[in-house]
């Protein structure tokens, strides 16, 4: 299958990323899952479980959940959450991302950034130039923020303090409506995960290419976009229902990813790589790739998610963040002498995992 799936690849002048065999079996993960029960969020709230996204660094979990940005500095063992109390425009954020000490919170009522831990924070809205106030997911490089919108991609180089928009009318979306999912950027170029598909501007918002199922992107029709990714010159896109697209030459050409490639399922949330490692949010739990998506290994419940379908994935190091529907589940691979007390464990019949 490999190498049929290799050819074809191939024979559209797609080149996919290549890896020495492994001289020792990829890693296996455990994960252990956080949730309202460890201080995660309200748990009498809205949802109480649900992690609509997440973000880390090497020493922080931020949680987005519809009650609050929950926020972690202990591996997620405890947690702080900020709330409209704090001044957060609005309890159900949707996407978080942070940079230095600045914060960044995508609510259904507007942009909140913080510089203080989440104490406290600057609200932006329409009244403030944002095409709309209801932010799916924010992305943030030097001064320069970008947040996706219902109403389409508002982006400011200055830190808020004025704002650029784009719709459907600057060439954005195609014909599938102003809504924006997901956003990221590197350098001049600005990936837009769109209802009506990925648009690509390479000049910083002046003009945009489209890109949906017309063009190879996805399988079955289905143009939604819902997360996407850019690395090494690969572009990664998660469709709703359609699986994980996959192009190495700037979106011109497409391999798509489905369960009959070995993933979770073919509605993917949200996507991240490292060199030809591939991590994949799946309605059907975490799927990684080691060989640039030519296979999948998946991990579900029996591996420790604290739930199948996963909105959002983080990776820092060996260490990934889920963000699922029963709270934030984090995957480490275990010690060596560990896995050997798991093993002795089993054989006694008695396997405690918090």
């Amino acid at each position: 299958m490999s190498v049929t799936l290799l050819a074809s690849a191939a024979s559209i002048g797609l080149l996919l990323p290549t890896t020495r065999a492994h001289a020792t079996p990829p890693p296996s993960y455990t994960f252990t899952n956080y949730n309202s029960a460890n201080g995660l969020g309200n748990p009498s709230g809205k949802n109480p479980n649900v992690v609509n996204n997440v973000f880390a660094t090497s020493s922080t979990i931020y949680a987005a959940t519809y009650n609050g940005l929950g926020i972690s500095t202990d591996g997620g063992n405890s947690w702080t959450n900020r709330t409209t109390g704090n001044g957060l425009a609005n309890n159900a954020v949707y996407g978080v991302y942070a940079s230095g000490s600045t914060i960044y919170a995508a609510t259904s009522s507007g942009l909140g950034v913080s510089s203080t831990g989440g104490t406290s924070w600057t609200n932006y809205t329409t009244a403030n130039g944002l095409v709309s106030s209801a932010i799916q997911d924010v992305y943030a490089s030097g001064s320069t923020i970008y947040a996706a919108t219902s109403g389409g991609l508002s982006v400011s180089t200055n830190n808020g303090s004025s704002w650029t928009n784009y719709t459907s009318a600057n060439g954005l979306g195609g014909t599938g409506g102003d809504a924006v999912y997901s956003v990221y950027a590197s350098g001049s170029s600005i990936y837009a995960a769109t209802n009506g598909g990925l648009s690509i501007s390479v000049n910083g918002g002046e003009t945009w290419t489209n890109y949906s199922s017309a063009n190879g992107l996805g399988v079955g029709g289905n143009d939604a976009v819902l997360g996407v990714y850019a690395s090494g010159g690969i572009i990664y896109a998660g469709i709703s229902n359609g699986g994980l697209s996959i192009s190495s030459d700037g979106g011109s050409t497409w391999v798509n990813r489905t369960t009959a490639s070995g993933l979770g399922d073919n509605w993917v949330g949200g996507v991240y790589a490292a060199g030809s490692t591939i991590y994949a949010a799946t309605g059907g739990g975490v799927s990684i790739s080691y060989d640039g998506g030519v296979t999948f290994r998946n991990y579900t419940t029996a591996n420790g998610l604290g739930d199948n379908f996963v909105y959002g994935i983080s990776v820092v190091g060996d260490t990934i963040y889920a963000a699922t529907f029963n709270g934030v589940s984090v995957g480490v691979v275990p010690a060596p002498g560990a896995v050997a007390l798991l093993g002795l464990a089993g054989v006694a019949g008695t396997r405690r995992r918090r």
